[in-house]
């Protein structure tokens, strides 16, 4: 099946990961397959992993003696692949394409739909959390996980509708947010983007996900695998730079999100090259949603994988 959507970076994250015959890749967040379509043409074998259930239709055509996919979150890579046993593994992290323009599943405000925002079609959606959330509760989701400084604003605002009428549409909750700021004020991104990410992040636990999934690449990786994350959006890159700063000995040990590892590890990955890198003036030219795109690499090393303090 043709993918809708186009992978970003794909150039530098295969440059990366230098995937080739003998090795196995996993790609982490297939959606619709375009890195799993580059490394398979490279010759590597690929293990891919998709919580969402609709992925499944981009993995048509695709060679089952070199391809697997995984109806999981890449958290449980480890667990599938087992451990030190891959040469690479890819994250390209946040929503799709697809579901953006998809939509029933409840992403975007630029679309009517249902306000679900659920990647794999499990658990609460957005929906409960707008309508049942503490309003306390609700600024802080959309404060923390959106950067949204008029987080309390919109959860009072939210609380006091709801009650008489709860929200079941995503372009009703977009124009409610929009006129409870006043309005656009000529500002160049829509008032609820923020909001939405923040209801989109918790919905699905992405930061916890993306946490335990960094952890489970480097349990999966062979010494001198490669990993490559993509990032879009602040909060997912300064997990990821922690996580590799950390486990590359440049920083204290330890995370906001998380509890701090056991002092004194040995590195267990180098950086494959210093900061991040962004996609060039062409690829953005392209692929608008490149824009905010960073990469961050590493090589695991043979040092043991480092276990967190009970």
């Amino acid at each position: 099946m043709t993918s809708p959507h186009a992978p970003v970076l794909i150039d530098e994250v295969v440059e990366a990961l230098e995937p080739a015959a003998g090795k196995t890749i996993v790609d982490g967040t297939f959606g619709a397959g375009g890195y799993t379509r580059a490394f398979l043409a490279r010759g590597a074998r690929v293990v891919a992993f998709d919580r969402d259930p609709t992925a499944a239709r981009f993995a048509e055509g695709l060679d089952p003696e070199a391809f697997r996919l995984v109806e999981a979150t890449f958290s449980r890579m480890a667990d599938e692949v087992g451990e030190g046993a891959v040469e690479g593994v890819a994250l390209d992290l946040g929503v799709s394409s697809m579901q953006l323009d998809e939509a029933e599943r409840g992403f975007s405000f630029m679309r009517d739909g249902p306000l679900d925002m659920r990647m794999g079609g499990e658990g609460p959606t957005a929906a409960d959390l707008v309508n049942e959330a503490d309003p306390a509760e609700l600024a802080r989701i959309i404060f923390v996980y959106g950067e949204e400084r008029q987080s309390r604003r919109i959860a009072a605002a939210i609380a006091r509708r709801r009650a008489s009428q709860p929200f079941t549409r995503t372009v009703e909750l977009a124009e409610f947010i929009e006129q409870a700021l006043g309005g656009r004020r000529g500002a160049k991104t829509h008032p609820a983007t923020r909001a939405f990410q923040a209801l989109r992040i918790a919905v699905n636990e992405e930061l916890s996900e993306l946490e335990a999934g960094l952890a489970a690449a480097e349990r999966a990786l062979k010494p001198e695998g490669r990993l490559a994350v993509v990032t879009f959006h602040s909060l997912e890159d300064r997990i990821v730079k922690s996580f590799l700063a950390e486990r590359a000995g440049k920083t204290p040990a330890g995370s906001r999100h998380a509890p701090p590892a056991a002092r004194g590890a040995e590195p267990s990955f180098r950086l494959l090259f210093n900061g991040a890198r962004a996609p060039s003036e062409a690829e953005v030219a392209a692929n608008p949603r490149a824009r905010s795109a960073k990469l961050r690499a590493a090589v695991r090393t043979e040092a043991p994988v480092w276990r967190r303090a009970a």
